[in-house]
């Protein structure tokens, strides 16, 4: 069977095992059972802002173009800190709108397992799917607010003592440490600042996630489709947005969003 598919985030849910699903042109592609067969994935050569959808030669960043990274609402300020969120008070970044849809809604600040420790922030409603996104093997609520900023605050105090980021390439090789997140949890509360301690969680379960992969890489070697468009190969699992294949190599599905691709399985 062969798809075309514009690629873009895959979608999470977690049964058992998190499982991936891949959008493609009126079908989409179920990962999961693909594991432990051979797959042919190849660049076609066109790219596509994931915003306005215009075919580009090069996109800018986050899979838009130039123009919709400056000026889309899905690239504002605030998708990448937190902190910048200006909804609450009612003050538009580039579409109010849109802004308060997305803002003004219970966030969860988090502590992950993904290669290490981390902190970071997500729509409460999406807190499963954010761990499964970034490949954290465990994760525990440490805080939930009432809108974006709010948690935003919370993590920019935190990130001085603490990682907001994902240790990608040990996550890949499984090689997370052993860590007692409620004991984490308990360490880093003071130094959440007195104006947000209300925001604290007394939620306690520490949620664990298993990842369809049936051998992990020694050494992981990433594919870059603009250098290399593409390859034939054994899937040998799928964990955050990671496809990992035979011989170690992964595709970062999401550094990939808007690049136009061929699938044949």
């Amino acid at each position: 069977m062969k798809l075309h598919t514009t690629l873009t985030k895959m979608t999470t849910y977690l049964d058992g095992d998190a499982h991936y699903i891949l959008p493609a042109d009126h079908n989409f592609i179920k990962i999961n059972p693909l594991i432990g067969k051979s797959i042919d994935l190849q660049f076609i050569g066109e790219k596509y802002c994931a915003s306005c959808g215009d075919k580009h030669a090069n996109l800018y960043r986050m899979g838009f173009c130039k123009n919709c990274f400056f000026t889309s609402p899905l690239a504002g300020e605030s998708i990448i800190n937190p902190e910048l969120s200006t909804a609450h008070l009612d003050k538009a970044d580039r579409d109010l709108d849109y802004e308060k849809s997305y803002q003004l809604q219970p966030h969860v600040v988090y502590l992950a397992n993904s290669g290490g420790l981390k902190v970071g922030v997500t729509r409460a409603s999406q807190k499963t799917t954010r761990w499964t996104d970034q490949g954290a093997s465990e994760a525990i609520v440490l805080a939930q607010t009432e809108n974006r900023y709010q948690a935003g605050m919370i993590e920019v105090a935190l990130k001085q003592h603490l990682s907001d980021k994902t240790i990608w390439q040990k996550m890949l090789k499984n090689e997370d440490p052993e860590l007692d997140l409620l004991k984490e949890k308990e360490a880093v509360k003071d130094k959440i600042p007195s104006e947000y301690q209300q925001w604290l969680s007394s939620e306690d379960e520490v949620y664990r996630i298993k990842y369809p992969v049936l051998e992990y890489p020694a050494k992981v070697k990433s594919l870059n489709l603009d250098k290399n468009s593409g390859l034939q190969s054994v899937l040998k699992g799928v964990r955050g947005q990671y496809l990992i294949f035979e011989g170690g190599i992964v595709l970062n599905i999401r550094s990939h969003t808007g690049y136009r691709v061929a699938i044949t399985v």
